[in-house]
């Protein structure tokens, strides 16, 4: 049996464990920041704090050790908020085997730095050119994940060795994942999305209608596309799974956090007091939206959705203003 590490033991990394510890060829450790959820784990077998009501299977251990977790782990799987990855790596990296294979779930960007995850972690442990590391993205809600039905995500590596074993360790007959080479655009497609969901969000929360998503998801996925080619992706990355999919899935969903995020700043309530009466839970977006206007500036990549959803999460400004000013600019060429 194989040995596979999930660090972070919130709903998605919790999914995750439950995927690999299904298939009863693995040994997972989940390891969590939270001792309350590894006593419910071991207990209930189930991590009523972050994904109550999904079973987790006996093959998957919890434990709040950080060198237990990773002990032998052939594969690990950073599943952290974007916020905590650089420290949790720094402590992490004496104990991570020299062979391991890092795959990084989280869909975020460091604010500080505008790094991928994938970035911060080749930086953190030394490994030049990302040997090794690879990106998991895609249409994922982990409530879903947890119930076995049918998804579809991608893993993205430079390392073909890479792909081939998550494709073949975490692929069950609910759980399928293709392969891509295209690192920069599958992990830049998973953290822009989330700003777009805020403002899919913020549509509802004001009443608007289909009309105004649906325009609203297609513009988004051009300016994501525009940056990502920018950062040496590849366009056709957003029509995948990591773009297009998970785009339509966190702005038309109802489980996405940063949907609901823009839902309550759409119906007048302020940022601090959401995010205080989210128990825990991350909404990446409110993060990554400094870090992607960074980079857009720093490209000279214009990003108008974005620029209005910075504005209305860190400068108080108006939904409705936002919206008015993304509508009245003047006239563009589509394409």
């Amino acid at each position: 049996m194989s040995e596979v590490a999930v660090i972070g033991a919130g709903a998605w990394g919790t999914s995750i464990a439950i995927v690999l510890g299904r298939k009863g060829t693995h040994r997972v450790r989940l390891w969590a920041h939270e001792l309350d959820v590894c006593r419910s784990i071991a207990e209930r077998r189930m991590n009523e704090a972050f994904l109550p009501g999904r079973q987790v299977p006996d093959s998957v251990t919890a434990t709040n050790d950080l060198a237990e977790s990773l002990r032998g782990a052939s594969i690990v799987v950073s599943v952290m908020p974007s916020q905590h990855c650089r420290g949790l790596f720094e402590r992490m990296r004496p104990l991570i085997p020299v062979q391991a294979f890092i795959v990084s779930a989280t869909k975020g960007l460091e604010e500080g730095s505008l790094l991928r995850m994938t970035e911060v972690i080749a930086q953190v442990l030394g490994r030049k050119d990302a040997s090794g590391i690879g990106a998991l993205s895609g249409p994922s809600f982990a409530q879903e994940v947890a119930r076995g039905d049918p998804t579809a995500i991608t893993i993205a590596s430079h390392e073909g060795a890479l792909v081939r074993t998550v494709q073949q360790e975490f692929s069950d007959p609910s759980f399928r994942v293709y392969t891509n080479s295209d690192v920069a655009g599958v992990e830049l497609g998973g953290a822009l999305k989330n700003i777009v969901a805020i403002a899919a969000g913020i549509c509802d929360g004001l009443g608007l209608g289909h009309n105004s998503v649906a325009a609203l998801i297609t513009r988004g996925l051009a300016e994501m596309t525009r940056l990502v080619v920018a950062c040496g992706g590849r366009a056709e990355t957003m029509a995948g799974l990591a773009g297009l999919g998970d785009l339509v899935l966190t702005c038309t969903g109802g489980l996405s956090r940063n949907r609901s995020v823009g839902v309550e700043l759409g119906r007048g309530r302020k940022l601090a007091e959401i995010l205080a009466g989210m128990h825990g839970m991350v909404a990446e977006g409110v993060f990554t939206t400094t870090a992607a206007i960074g980079l857009a500036h720093g490209r000279g990549v214009e990003m108008p959705i974005s620029e209005q959803m910075h504005a209305i999460l860190h400068q108080g400004k108006s939904p409705r203003e936002a919206i008015h000013e993304l509508m009245t600019r003047s006239g563009k060429s589509e394409a």
